[in-house]
């Protein structure tokens, strides 16, 4: 049966203040860009590499072009005044309105350097992103189950969310602002030393070192606090996520005010770290605002009192200013730039240190395809545990035979689950060896073990999205024909067309619009889809009720046909067709044969069987 969708929604939302930021932790700045760099001049990309090339060259072009400017500006004031002593024809010849115009060009001519470089560095910057966020996404699903297990999803896409928008931030402003930054300084440098004396230059040097030192040492002293905010950020986030991951377990326990209260104290947290990093950003921004105008107020007088005595042209006054103003408008973005480029340093490191983050599981050099010939499975004196002072498998030994089946019982904690994990090497054996056909498991590629094997487990989890897709998962690239015939022998046609929107239909986060037997016909359907010559069964009725069990049994069965299984179950009526049972306590094989062999016997599994029938 259909059940209504969730309509749960986060009104979680994090917002820091504009041009702010600070680090979580340290980091080696050169070493992040030296890890970002390959991304920036790709080997075998000529023509990303030609686009840098040409970006960076229309980048120095907008900057020769913004230094001229004023110059240009000089020369039509003076043309305008020329008892100030200047001579408008030592301009090109151009007089005040040729100049106007030139000043005019120059000014539009600039702006479309600006954005030439913009559009040919777009797609170098695009694809940048794009290459990491691959590259961390695709090792992320390379790292262990240990590792997936511990982890906590919020946090660890919030690392990746902030790791790809601190390298789309470090390729703006460290290549569009930083660089032209220097570059233009160096260059007005050059020319009021030229057309002045060293005095311009050593008040703005003087502006310029106050100022940055100023800004660094403040900020250096916001970091505890930007720091705080975002652990509390971090907070909030998780918080978020796992109440609405286990939505329907706050509803069973009535707990929406309880996680509602949890998660208002985490923001109240950030509330109060967020207004203190507002309010010293205030403080930041007047600091700055008064040592440059300071700076501006410094050099206009030097140049007023030049004009008075004769030294300077108006044109020259003007000049001057038009320098300054040059310089502060950068220098005003400098101090947004470095917080955010240290915070954008900090989070591009935390998805670095992720993407190397060393694979617990990983492929041998070298490691060939599993070659499935027969389907025998086979665990040798298999010795396994999760931590080492912790053992859970001790040296068990069983094997299933080629088209066969084998089933798992025994208490919880027995280690059945953890026998379907090494199967599909999620975890290597400490001890001993796991085969099919022979082939040790660690001797071949992961890609090709889980090709060869289709799973049904206990929780059927579903993607949020149709049907057709969630069956196809199994095959992708399956006709309708082919996925409809898999959901028949699932015995799931029937139900899928009686939907109004058939195939179409959504499934819900976690399948969560579909019952327990829907979800486990759809997880049988994808993987008959599959068509997989071995097939684990872990606990695949465990969680319905016995009239649906009985339905999906012959499903299940139908699917073991000419294929190898292994059934690990907790409903022993499920198994009593099995080739082989075998029976778990506490890591070791207590008991194996077949059902009627084991009833016979009146050992482990005929306690279970009866304390089973005495439940029903």
């Amino acid at each position: 049966m259909m059940r209504p969708r969730s309509a749960a929604r986060s009104r979680y939302s994090s917002v820091a203040p504009a041009g702010d930021g600070a680090p979580q932790g340290e980091a080696d700045p050169w070493a992040i860009i030296r890890k970002l760099s390959p991304y920036l001049w790709p080997k075998g990309h000529l023509e990303i590499r030609i686009r840098v090339v040409l970006a960076i060259a229309a980048l120095v072009m907008a900057k020769l072009i913004a230094v001229a400017t004023p110059l240009l500006y000089k020369g039509a004031v003076d043309g305008l005044a020329p008892q100030a002593g200047s001579d408008p024809a030592l301009m090109l010849g151009l007089g005040a309105v040729g100049l106007t115009v030139a000043y005019g060009g120059a000014r539009v001519a600039m702006v479309g350097f600006q954005q030439l470089r913009d559009v040919i560095f777009a797609k170098v910057g695009q694809r940048a992103l794009r290459a990491v966020g691959l590259d961390v996404f695709r090792h992320i699903h390379r790292m262990s189950l240990r590792y997936h297990i511990t982890r906590k999803t919020g946090g660890l896409s919030r690392i990746m969310e902030r790791g790809v928008k601190g390298v789309s931030f470090l390729l703006r402003f460290l290549l569009f602002s930083i660089g032209p930054l220097i570059l233009e300084l160096l260059m007005i440098a050059a020319v009021l030393t030229t057309l002045f004396d060293a005095w311009y230059l050593a008040v703005v040097l003087v502006t310029i070192l106050a100022y940055a030192l100023f800004t660094f040492r403040v900020t250096e002293w916001r970091v505890g606090i930007r720091r705080e905010m975002i652990a509390q950020d971090n907070e909030a986030h998780q918080r978020a996520i796992d109440s609405l991951l286990n939505f329907e377990t706050v509803k069973y326990f009535g707990a929406e005010a309880r996680e509602a209260a949890r998660y208002d104290r985490s923001m109240a947290g950030y509330e109060d770290a967020a207004l203190r990093t507002s309010y010293s950003l205030s403080a930041l921004n007047f600091g700055q605002s008064l040592i440059i105008t300071a700076g501006l107020i410094a050099v206009m007088v030097m140049a007023a009192l030049g004009v008075q005595r004769g030294d300077m042209s108006v044109g020259d006054f003007v000049m001057v200013n038009a320098y300054m103003i040059q310089i502060t408008m950068p220098l005003n973005l400098l101090g947004s730039v470095y917080r955010e480029m240290r915070q954008a340093l900090v989070d591009m490191g935390e998805m670095f240190a992720l993407l190397e983050e060393p694979l617990e599981i990983a492929d041998k050099p070298g490691a060939a395809a599993l070659q499935v010939r027969a389907g025998q499975i086979a665990f040798r004196d298999v010795v396994f545990g999760y931590e080492p002072a912790r053992p859970i498998l001790k040296g068990i030994s069983f094997a299933v035979p080629p088209g066969g089946s084998l089933a798992i019982v025994g208490a919880s904690g027995a280690g059945k689950s953890t026998i379907g994990r090494l199967l599909f090497r999620f975890y290597d054996v400490r001890g001993g060896a796991v085969e099919i056909d022979g082939q040790d498991l660690r001797d071949v590629t992961q890609d090709s073990l889980h090709e060869a094997i289709g799973i049904v487990p206990q929780d059927t989890v579903l993607f949020n999205d149709s049907l057709h897709y969630n069956i196809a998962y199994g095959r992708p690239e399956a006709s309708q024909a082919e996925i409809e015939a898999a959901a028949k022998a699932a015995q799931l046609h029937g139900f899928i067309t009686s939907l109004p929107e058939g195939y179409d239909t959504q499934v819900g986060e976690r399948g969560l619009k579909l019952s327990g037997g829907e979800k486990q016909r759809v997880g049988i359907a994808r993987t008959l889809l599959k068509n997989p010559p071995i097939v684990l069964l872990d606990e695949a009725t465990s969680a319905l009720d016995s009239e649906t069990e009985r339905e999906i049994q012959g499903a299940l069965s139908a699917m073991g046909k000419g294929r190898s299984v292994l059934m690990i179950a907790h409903r022993l009526s499920t198994i009593t067709e099995a080739d082989q049972i075998i029976v778990l306590e506490q890591g070791e094989i207590v008991e194996r044969g077949t059902h009627g062999a084991l009833l016979a016997r009146g050992g482990r599994y005929e306690a279970l069987w009866r304390a089973q029938q005495d439940s029903a």
